[in-house]
């Protein structure tokens, strides 16, 4: 339907005199919308009086004109546009980066007041893509630097950095970019591992990415949790810890010689001497290729309390021996040297009778009858006469 001359002019004259009359249509603020979405216009405050004439225009091109009872919308937006004149509302879909702008909105009542308002719209494109890129190296406390970079496409109008969910914020060792597009970390610390999280944002949509860094760090701390006495015959057992990222590996010395133990935890499963002495365990971090190492003393002991250590039995044992081997040798010695008498009944001569004699006269202390010494000489006498005969016989031809 078309606009009568008439009613041209008198927009005309209202849109020239429009800004005496008053600009008193009220929107709730610029609107934004996605390439590809829709937007709604409409005031806050239509007239309450009936409406004559409504126009909608784009910057100073025309979108459509109505009436109460027909609407007319140029062939620009013929495809594009939708009005309703109760509410005065203009919705506009399949929207373009071109339809980012001022749009006005002019109504002249029946009793031909004019009331005209204005809004904007902005259109962004709709995020996508957002992908971060960090370091492919290993990274090692202290020594390494980690350089995370964002990518994505759309309309951005805002870059949020997190770390583990909380904002990362710039220090001495992290440092954004102009564009905060990117991050550096140099050096790098333990403290440093976690979520890196990256948010593109536009009022009409927003996309996270996110990167998982690790920080290599270590062995430190080696510590070794067991007993440091255990009884005989029993199971022990000495467990190593320390911190590393990744875990350490272990490695076990008892007294410096390696036990080819290379787990966390050494079994003994029934203790003797031998496993008393200092145990050394190794922590080894195959990333960071550093080592750390714990000294523990274990002692084994005769069980029930009170019990002799393992080198207390050892003295004991080769003071046993020592004394045995210098009694034997002392009793040789006196024989040797004829300071303990041989004593044999069957070869006593002169001299053997003699020194019975003596011992008998030593022991004179009464306790022996007088008899018993008479009896003594007799037997030396006999003794005599038969060695005095066994010399003549030897003389003989």
């Amino acid at each position: 339907m078309m606009v009568s001359d008439s009613l041209y002019c008198t927009l005309w004259m209202l849109s020239f005199f429009g800004q005496y009359l008053g600009e008193d249509l009220q929107f709730s603020g610029p609107a934004n919308g996605a390439v590809g979405g829709s937007v709604v216009f409409a005031p806050d405050n239509p007239p309450s009086t009936s409406i004559n004439i409504v126009q909608w225009h784009f910057g100073s091109t025309l979108i459509l004109t109505a009436q109460s009872d027909s609407t007319t919308i140029v062939p620009t937006y013929s495809n594009r546009v939708s009005f309703d004149i109760n509410t005065l509302a203009l919705e506009l879909w399949n929207l373009r980066l071109e339809d980012s702008g001022i749009y006005r909105l002019t109504v002249v009542t029946s009793a031909l007041d004019q009331h005209t308002g204005e809004t904007s719209l902005q259109v962004f494109e709709k995020i996508t893509n957002v992908r971060l890129i960090g370091p492919e190296d290993l990274l090692i406390e202290g020594e390494s630097s980690a350089n995370i970079s964002s990518k994505g496409t759309g309309s951005i109008t805002s870059v949020q950095w997190m770390k583990d969910n909380s904002p990362l914020s710039p220090s001495n060792s992290i440092i954004f970019s102009s564009d905060n597009r990117s991050v550096s970390i140099s050096p790098v610390q333990r403290s440093d591992s976690g979520e890196y999280q990256c948010t593109y944002r536009n009022p009409v949509s927003s996309e996270t990415a996110t990167l998982s860094l690790i920080i290599n760090y270590g062995p430190e701390d080696v510590s070794i949790k067991g007993e440091d006495v255990v009884d005989l015959g029993v199971r022990a057992s000495l467990s190593c810890s320390a911190n590393s990222e990744p875990a350490a590996s272990f490695n076990w010395k008892i007294n410096g010689t390696d036990t080819n133990v290379t787990t966390d935890t050494f079994i003994i499963d029934e203790t003797d001497f031998t496993h008393s002495g200092d145990y050394i365990c190794t922590a080894w971090n195959n990333v960071t290729k550093r080592s750390a190492t714990q000294k523990h003393a274990l002692l084994v002991k005769v069980g029930g309390g009170g019990g002799l250590s393992s080198g207390a039995i050892a003295g004991i044992v080769i003071g046993v021996l020592v004394a045995v081997a210098g009694i034997c040798g002392l009793t040789v010695y006196l024989t040797k040297t004829k300071k303990i008498p041989k004593l044999n009944q069957q070869q006593k001569g002169p001299s053997g009778a003699a020194q019975s004699r003596e011992e008998t006269k030593a022991r004179g202390d009464g306790t022996v009858p007088g008899k018993m010494s008479e009896h003594i000489y007799e037997n030396d006498k006999h003794e005599n006469v038969y060695e005095n005969v066994k010399l003549e016989d030897s003389r003989r031809p």
